[in-house]
């Protein structure tokens, strides 16, 4: 016996569901909007959910990215509509759903439609065995196995490192998928509620992104998900890209909190301290451009790859994936070679000598934001918007607003739903 969501605002089409597979032997839960759809996922990942497209509060498609975003898209999803149109199931199917059904669904087509998806299931959900994202070298093999240990210590985890090395891979590689993972974007909640998280996480992972930049009363906010994690069986981990010893020497930062997030903590290297990676993940990462974008096929040249892993990236592995997608979708040929890479690299680009000398006077990570802002300014201004700017930077639009509000840019495009 399956069990399966039903999710949609009319109550006449909710029974006829739930009347129809219960006949069929299904155990059915029915939610009439998003919101409960979430809370319903949350409490337990059903087998498939029946989910709407119009509801009145947060429509189907965007529920599905979402449950795709947060790593909750565990189960096989059909879309319904009864104002389907060829592009709304073309970017459902492009989301990761199923199958789209356009309503009123016939009776052989709807029954079809869900043993073919509850058969698509795989035969069982793990968590990931490898971090194969950040490469396969010695020092990632020894980092999976730190990473281990260190969660099954059952404390807080705190993750190490220079932004762009992949801290959030990590955090995912410790998540079972059958289990909800919760990493919030905004943290007014820290002050607010902060036990809220805990109770959405509850028996999965919650992961902060970036504890170095909390308030006084963030900061509070999260001594207190620490102390109380525990008791809903969450694994909290948290990241930083900041020093959080020196802050809390300095006052910057609350000792208390710096010691309770000390207590289990593990460095993710840069991409320079694993140079061997960086062919494998440069082929992979070209590989998701050409299969996000639909362009012609194409490859590097040994000379390119060598180039690549020369490289001392000091944006780690966001800088790598923002140049690749960038050879992706500039270069004309089938091959890319090293004059294309040189390109990008090797002083292809004129940088104004006294500008270049400001940046070389300041510490590490304020050259890389200056950096950083001047190339999104410039990005933003040649693009025109925030969706043709994330695709020319190699982001993700989530990744991109985030990086204009610590980085202090005005997108200049209010209208896009952030």
């Amino acid at each position: 016996m399956s069990e399966i969501l039903v999710v949609d605002d009319e109550p006449g089409i909710r029974d006829l569901l739930r009347e129809i597979l219960e006949d069929e032997g299904h155990e059915v839960r029915l939610a009439e909007n998003g919101e409960q759809a979430r809370a319903a996922r949350l409490e337990k990942a059903p087998d498939l959910v029946l989910l709407d497209i119009w509801m009145p509060d947060v429509d189907g498609l965007s529920l599905l990215k979402e449950w795709v975003t947060n790593g909750q898209l565990t189960m096989p999803v059909v879309m319904m509509s009864g104002h389907g149109t060829v592009h709304t199931a073309v970017e459902a199917t492009r989301l990761g759903a199923f199958d789209f059904l356009e309503k009123p669904v016939p009776y052989k087509k709807l029954l079809q439609t869900i043993e073919s998806a509850l058969n698509s299931r795989p035969g069982r959900v793990s968590a990931p065995t490898s971090l194969d994202a950040l490469g396969s070298s010695e020092p990632i093999r020894l980092l999976a196995q730190r990473l281990r240990q260190a969660s099954g210590a059952g404390s807080t985890l705190l993750l190490t490192g220079e932004e762009g090395v992949g801290m959030e891979i990590c955090a995912r590689f410790l998540h079972n998928p059958e289990t909800p993972w919760v990493a919030p974007d905004e943290l007014g909640p820290l002050v607010e509620a902060p036990l809220d998280w805990l109770a959405q996480a509850k028996g999965g992972v919650l992961f902060f992104r970036e504890v170095g930049h909390l308030t006084p009363l963030q900061q509070k906010g999260l001594q207190l998900i620490i102390g109380r994690h525990r008791e809903y069986g969450v694994n909290l981990i948290c990241a930083s890209s900041e020093n959080l010893a020196n802050k809390a020497s300095a006052g910057a930062y609350s000792r208390d909190l710096y010691n309770a997030l000390a207590q289990s903590a593990v460095r993710v290297p840069p991409l320079r301290e694993h140079r061997e990676d960086i062919p494998h993940l440069a082929v992979a990462m070209l590989r998701g451009s050409l299969d996000k974008t639909g362009l012609a096929e194409r490859r590097f040249s040994e000379a390119a790859l060598a180039r690549l892993g020369r490289h001392d990236w000091p944006g780690n592995l966001d800088e790598l994936k923002s140049v690749v997608h960038n050879l992706a979708t500039t270069v004309l040929d089938s091959v890319i070679e090293l004059r294309d890479v040189e390109a990008l690299l090797g002083g292809g680009m004129q940088v104004d000598g006294g500008a270049l000398a400001e940046l070389f006077a300041l510490p590490l990570k304020e050259a890389r934001d200056a950096f950083e802002k001047a190339y999104l300014e410039a990005v933003l201004k040649e693009c025109g918007s925030m969706s043709r700017a994330a695709e020319r930077s190699g982001l993700e639009r989530t990744h991109l607003y985030r990086k204009l509000k610590q980085l202090g840019v005005k997108s200049g495009s209010r209208s896009e739903p952030q």
